[in-house]
């Protein structure tokens, strides 16, 4: 079963989807090197204007998988393609709209915050849980502190729990909270918003964005990387990964 699935909806609008229902489209190797491949297609094309990125099943994504991630020998591979993605994402010259639904959790709310808009829908739960795997958010923390206030940034990373999608819009995590059944109709009204728009005006504001911060994506990316690395090399991640994956509490103690 492919891991990316992708719907050319129209000339000018593509539908790309996480396929990994059964592990509610947990991020590997394979999947995020497709996405990317995905997207590149996608971008190459000059009549394509927007990109509505979901996920299939029960969730929109919930991060990193933990059973490939206990394998130390992946971590660099891993850590490099999940900095890849969101790089490939953000700086795409086409509009990005995320249609959320059921969770979008570490990486997947990564991938969630990396886009240009966001639909969620209600009942959706969103949030960092790295510090309680051991992990640092530093990749996803790139675009969160262009989204949020400092003070909402700390208490989502350092409490590491799940918000409800209304405290996700209250602090600027998510333009618009629908209906479960309305996400894509959503996704979709906004990409028709965006097609009524001068496709270079619209490519220049996207570009000026991003000029408009201190350090490019790019820049932060590298910076948090470093961080992402040395985390995922850590005996905290080691434990937190393992004990996510037996289903128990870590114990941080005399690590």
């Amino acid at each position: 079963m492919p891991v990316i699935l992708v719907e050319k909806q129209s000339p000018q609008i593509t539908v790309i989807t996480l396929n990994r229902p059964e592990r509610r489209n947990a991020l590997t190797l394979e999947l995020l090197t497709e996405f990317c491949v995905a997207i590149n297609v996608a971008s190459q094309q000059p009549e394509q204007r927007v990109l509505i990125l979901r996920g299939a099943g029960a969730a929109f994504c919930t991060g990193l998988d933990l059973k490939e991630a206990a394998d130390q020998t992946k971590a660099h591979a891993t850590g490099e393609m999940v900095a890849t993605t969101l790089i490939t994402i953000s700086q795409t010259r086409l509009i990005t709209i995320a249609a959320v639904h059921g969770a979008a959790v570490a990486g997947g709310a990564g991938i969630m915050s990396a886009c240009d808009l966001v639909v969620a829908a209600d009942g959706t739960k969103i949030g960092y849980p790295e510090v309680r795997r051991g992990l640092v958010a530093g990749l996803v923390m790139t675009f969160l502190r262009r989204q949020v206030g400092e003070r909402n940034m700390r208490e989502l990373l350092y409490t590491a729990e799940l918000i409800n999608v209304a405290r996700a819009k209250e602090i600027g995590l998510v333009n618009r909270v629908v209906a479960p059944e309305e996400v894509m109709d959503a996704a979709q009204k906004f990409a028709a918003s965006v097609l009524e728009g001068a496709p270079g005006a619209l490519a220049q504001t996207k570009r000026l964005v991003e000029d408009l911060w201190w350090h490019s994506v790019k820049e932060d990316v590298d910076i948090a990387l470093k961080y992402h690395m040395e985390a995922r090399k850590s005996d905290e991640a080691r434990e937190g990964i393992a004990a996510f994956n037996e289903k128990r509490k870590p114990n941080w103690v005399n690590l």
